[in-house]
């Protein structure tokens, strides 16, 4: 017999988890979350891949090696004096282990201000809403929910080429706790998170060496946005080779030794550390009884336009389920989810979601790139405003990238903005909204933009939309 019973059970402490167990409670639901992640502190934490091995503590990382970068190479062009400035790696980690534990202790706070209840283990899905929860000691209990919502994230992809020991050949988590700067790094896969850890040691003197099966760079991005991120990213010494196919890695106590093939042949290099950075796949070992029939789609747990799945009042959110493994995309579902259990209205634009790569310069797009529109046969008019332009920019000696904006060449509507500059990561949202509520390159154009900022690129490449752009020459 069931232990305890709540209205909502939520398995999984991460973005899509807790922020669904949160607004559910906000809603006057009785909500429990099951969270098993131990903490680095050997201690019982939320926040799930997102606030403790990714987001959160590669930006952290990301910062303190632009900073570095920032004082030892451009101090001069400011009038700065810097002299024998050093990194200690140690106090770099320490800093980003210091950020993840405030803020996985502000969730645990936001918990007990809603009244989620925290059950501290792992949670399996039974018949009839039960679920069952192994603590860290092994203690079994259940529970039974009216609803229960499936929310256990992913982990990283692995490749039988590179198995990962965390001593030389790294995923993600090894890479955010290296307390030595590599003299020589191999990255396994030029994605997100490849690029970005790249970034940060190569900011602080490793020689980085990125290895990409795929024959064209950021695939998903639009490519005159991707093709201009890659010049950038070659002036800053990251060794980039597209097509190249790691075919084996061995691991000795001094290195790794990575084998891989190109169009050129079969070639080989010696590495201190190597970092596998493919991809990451939906956690769904163990989280469901095979009783319970709950309908898959490969790895992913298949639900429909909301987020249900073929089993009653069970829901599925963030990286178990369709669409793009993104923080923010899991939080709005959580939300989205919260609310119609809750018998509210609620909806998801999967057509609005921003896409975010932290490097310098960032890159940040949302909606349909140049090549999905061609494919989609939608007639499209595209403008380009160069950073390069930029009076803000060119003050904080940022001028690589440009903004480009996508329109239908018939209704001026918005489909989609692709940046690659400072800020990205910031300006996309300007788009964001404009395609949330069906706006026009023209509501860009015609909206005040206070001078000097880095938004006024976003206007003034919406202005070239319609040849009306006032700091460019206008397309003929």
């Amino acid at each position: 017999m069931a232990k305890k019973e709540f209205d909502v059970i939520v398995i999984g402490g991460g973005p899509a988890g807790y922020v669904n167990a949160i607004r559910a409670a906000q809603l006057g639901l009785k909500v429990a979350c099951v969270e098993k992640w131990i903490g680095k502190a050997g201690k019982p934490v939320l926040g799930g891949t997102c606030l403790n091995v990714g987001c959160i503590p590669s930006k952290a990382l990301l910062e303190s090696s632009a900073l570095y970068e920032a004082a030892k190479d451009h101090g001069a062009d400011h009038g700065l004096s810097v002299e024998g400035i050093k990194m200690d790696p140690k106090a770099m980690i320490a800093r980003k282990d210091k950020i993840v534990s405030e803020l996985t202790a502000g969730i645990s706070m936001l918990f007990q201000a809603n009244k989620v209840e925290w059950l501290q283990g792992t949670g399996k899905l039974l018949k009839d809403n039960v679920v069952e929860v192994t603590d860290h000691e092994g203690k079994v209990e259940t529970y039974k929910a009216k609803d229960v919502v499936l929310a256990t994230g992913s982990v990283p992809m692995d490749i039988p080429s590179a198995v990962v020991d965390n001593q030389r050949i790294l995923d993600s988590e090894g890479a955010l706790d290296l307390e030595v700067v590599p003299k020589r790094l191999g990255v396994i896969g030029a994605g997100v998170i490849g690029l970005e850890m790249a970034s940060v040691w190569a900011r602080l003197g490793a020689e980085v060496v990125i290895f990409e099966a795929m024959d064209k760079f950021l695939a998903a991005a639009d490519q005159q946005i991707a093709k201009d991120a890659a010049k950038h990213f070659k002036k800053q010494g990251l060794d980039i080779r597209l097509g190249a196919r790691v075919n084996e890695s061995v691991a000795t106590d001094d290195g790794v030794t990575v084998k891989y093939s190109d169009k050129s042949g079969e070639h080989e290099e010696k590495f201190d550390y190597l970092l596998v950075a493919v991809g990451r796949k939906a956690f769904t070992d163990g989280i469901v009884d095979e009783a319970v029939g709950l309908e898959m789609d490969g790895r992913l747990v298949k639900v429909d336009d909301q987020c249900q799945t073929n089993i009653p009042h069970v829901w599925a959110i963030g990286d178990l389920v369709r669409g793009p493994m993104l923080a923010h995309k899991g939080s709005a579902e959580g939300i989205a989810v919260a609310q119609r259990i809750a018998g509210q209205y609620a909806r998801v634009n999967y057509d609005a979601v921003p896409w975010v790569i932290y490097t310098h310069p960032e890159i940040a797009w949302a909606g349909k790139t140049e090549e999905q529109c061609k494919a989609e046969g939608i007639e499209v008019i595209t403008s380009s405003f160069p950073f390069a332009a930029s009076g803000r920019a060119k003050a904080m000696g940022s001028t690589e990238g440009l903004v480009k904006v996508i329109a239908d060449a018939k209704t001026d509507k918005l489909l989609g903005v692709h940046i690659v500059g400072p800020n990205a990561s910031e300006l996309i949202h300007e788009a964001v909204i404009v395609l949330e509520f069906g706006g026009t390159s023209e509501d860009i154009a015609s909206t005040m933009h206070a001078h000097p900022t880095l938004a006024e690129s976003v206007m003034e490449a919406a202005h070239g939309i319609h040849k009306s752009a006032i700091h460019m020459m206008n397309r003929k």
